[in-house]
Formats: structure tokens, C-alpha cells, sequence
């Protein structure tokens, strides 16, 4: 597809971003912590689709855009191409998440219990009205445990696997810098696993969830139970150049389990990403699930969703119509009317009503 780039109207140009900018007004280190202190969770999805854990970054990327979320992950994705690697952390396994919600629709009595956490799954939804005539809302405060809960988990599909109920895939074996690095080399199909679990937690929420919840409805080869949800924090491990390993904190991460029965035992489809974002682990987790044996062109084809869902592009590749396309359409319309003419030529000239 061609267009013809914008040239001239050079202080149009300059100033329809002024426009925008005074718009928005001014943008300082206040407003910045305002964004992170009120929209959490929406700072938490922005940094998981830019791959990119910090959450002053994600309020400023919010701040500076207005709060357009394509916008702000793709500045929060370019800024993050001009830094360093400085090392890559070890492995986090399930078990040594510092868990603050985990739940299972699968059983009831799951290993150590159900922890319902932070949620709104249990409560009316009713719009606080009063805050615009000058009322308020203040948390009421959480009451205390009789015991304190553990801050570690076991994996629900382990033990599924020690009770031969499900069939868990063989563990990659690939670590530091041999892992492939979605950020720095291209998606290529058929995709390696580490590939599909990184573009699935990049992808933008809601695509992952209209692919999805398609693939839940009727659209997919398996229908979902949420076998694992969880909300935590991942303790970040690094070697130094010396040897000794030390930890340089935790970041908020989400991590679902979906499962599906397939013939006496149960299929597993996992996705994780940075921040708490349950809707799309379960919606990528179904996508994971589904991807086997998809049929060519199905939205649960492992190729169609892992493009499909990639924000920036997709936004990107839609943005760039609003520039300008004179030359290839003046062409189609130049060829409809070639077309007319051709037409008008053949057709007999019709002879003078009598």
C-alpha cells in the first residue's frame, strides 16, 4: 500500500501538536504520581504490553498521551529500546511467588487454599455519584487475620500432575541468555514456545480478549475452566559480576492456568504478564490452550492472534490511513473512469424516439 508522505504546512503541522499539547496542559512530576497513585491497574497494563516494568515510566507515558493507550505504550516501548541489558534475572517458579490472591473454578478445596485478595468479583457495581457533588469515598479498612496467610503457594497443575490428572509440557530447559528475545529478534512461525508466552504477555488486553472470549463462546477446539488465577509479586534474583546473587525487589505479576479435559487427562493453557491483569491471562491462557490443531485462518490459529493481538502494530498499520493516500486513490479512480469510458464506447448509440 503507498502514500505519499506530508510535506509542507510545516507550521500547521507544529502547531496542531501545540494544539494538543495545551490541551492537555501541563505535565510535571505531580501529575505524574496523581496517574500511578489513581489508575493503578491501568498503569499495570501499559507496562505489561510495553514489556517494561516501572511504574513511573507507565504514569509519565499515560500523562504524556493523554491517557490514549496505544500512544503510551508505544513511547514506553521506544524508550525502552535505548537502554541497556544489564543482566537477566533467574527463573521464577510458581511456588515462590509472593501470592496475594489465587483463586481456582476448578476445585474447591484447592493446596493451600483459596485467597480471594484484592477483587471487585463478589461486589455490586454502582457509580459513587455523590464524589461529583462533593461527597467522597474513603476504603473502609481491611480487618485484620486471625493468622497471618502464607506468602507462598503451591502450583495447582503440580499437584495435578503428581495425581496423574494432567499432563504437564516438558520444561524448555533454556535459560539466561539463550531464551529467545521477542523484543530483539522477530516473530517467526511456527512460533517457539517462548515466543507465544512473550507476545501473549505483551498483547493488547483487548484483543486478547475478543479472540478469546470468541474461542470461549463456540469459536475454539477446547472450552476453558480457570484451573489457577493469581495476583503477586515475583522477587527479581540477579548474579553479579563477582558471583554472588542478590535481589534487586519484586514486580507485580499475573499468572493464569486454564485446563480443558482431552481424553483421561487435562490439557493446560498458561499465560503471565507484568501487573495484575486478570482479564487478559485468561483470555491468552484460552488462546494458549486452544492453539493446538487450530484450523488454518481460525482466530485460535497460533499465527492469527499472535499478530492480531500486537497493539502497536495494529494500531500503527490503522493510524497510518489518516495519511495521505492522493496518489494511489486519485489512480482508482482514475481507472474507474477509464472503466466507464471503455463502457460507454461498446454500448450502441441509441436511436431517436419516434
Amino acid at each position: 500500500m503507498a502514500y505519499v508522505a506530508t510535506r509542507g504546512g510545516e507550521r500547521a503541522i507544529e502547531q496542531s501538536e501545540r494544539l494538543f499539547r495545551a490541551e492537555l496542559g501541563r505535565i510535571d512530576a505531580a501529575r505524574v504520581a496523581q496517574v500511578r497513585q489513581a489508575l493503578p491497574y491501568l498503569v499495570d497494563r501499559v507496562m505489561g504490553e510495553a514489556s517494561l516494568y516501572d511504574e513511573d515510566l507507565a504514569a509519565l507515558a499515560m500523562a504524556q498521551t493523554g491517557g490514549d493507550l496505544y500512544e503510551a505504550v508505544l513511547v514506553l516501548r521506544a524508550w525502552r529500546t535505548t537502554q541497556p541489558r544489564l543482566a537477566v534475572a533467574a527463573p521464577v517458579e510458581q511456588g515462590q511467588l509472593f501470592t496475594h490472591r489465587r483463586i481456582s473454578a476448578a476445585f474447591k478445596d484447592i493446596p493451600g487454599g483459596q485467597v480471594l485478595g484484592p477483587t471487585l468479583d463478589y461486589s455490586h457495581r454502582v457509580l459513587a455519584t455523590d464524589v461529583l457533588s462533593g461527597g467522597a469515598v474513603d476504603p473502609v479498612p481491611v480487618a485484620p487475620a486471625a493468622r497471618a496467610a502464607p506468602a507462598q503457594y503451591p502450583s495447582v497443575s503440580a499437584w495435578q500432575a503428581a495425581n496423574d490428572l494432567a499432563d504437564l509440557p516438558a520444561p524448555d530447559g533454556v535459560t539466561g541468555e539463550a531464551i529467545p528475545d521477542l523484543t530483539r529478534e522477530p516473530l517467526l512461525f511456527p512460533a517457539r514456545r517462548a515466543h507465544t508466552l512473550q507476545s501473549l504477555a505483551r498483547a493488547e488486553t483487548g484483543g486478547v480478549l475478543a479472540l478469546g472470549y470468541a474461542a470461549m463462546r463456540g469459536y475454539g477446539q477446547a472450552h476453558p475452566t480457570v484451573n489457577e488465577l493469581r495476583l503477586a509479586e515475583a522477587e527479581i534474583v540477579v548474579a553479579h559480576p563477582d558471583g554472588t546473587e542478590f535481589s534487586a525487589g519484586r514486580v507485580k505479576v499475573s499468572q493464569a492456568e486454564v485446563v480443558s479435559k482431552k481424553g483421561d487427562k487435562l490439557t493446560l493453557g498458561f499465560a503471565a504478564t507484568l501487573g495484575w491483569n486478570e482479564v487478559k491471562c485468561i483470555a491468552a491462557a484460552t488462546l494458549d490452550l486452544n492453539s493446538a490443531g487450530a484450523p488454518k485462518g481460525s482466530a485460535t490459529e497460533e499465527e492469527f492472534f499472535l499478530y492480531h493481538t500486537e497493539g502497536v502494530e495494529a494500531s500503527g498499520f490503522c493510524i497510518h490511513f489518516k495519511l495521505p493516500h492522493y496518489v494511489t486513490f486519485q489512480s482508482s479512480l482514475d481507472a474507474m473512469r477509464d472503466a466507464a469510458a471503455r463502457r460507454s464506447a461498446r454500448s450502441p448509440q441509441q436511436e431517436p424516439a419516434e
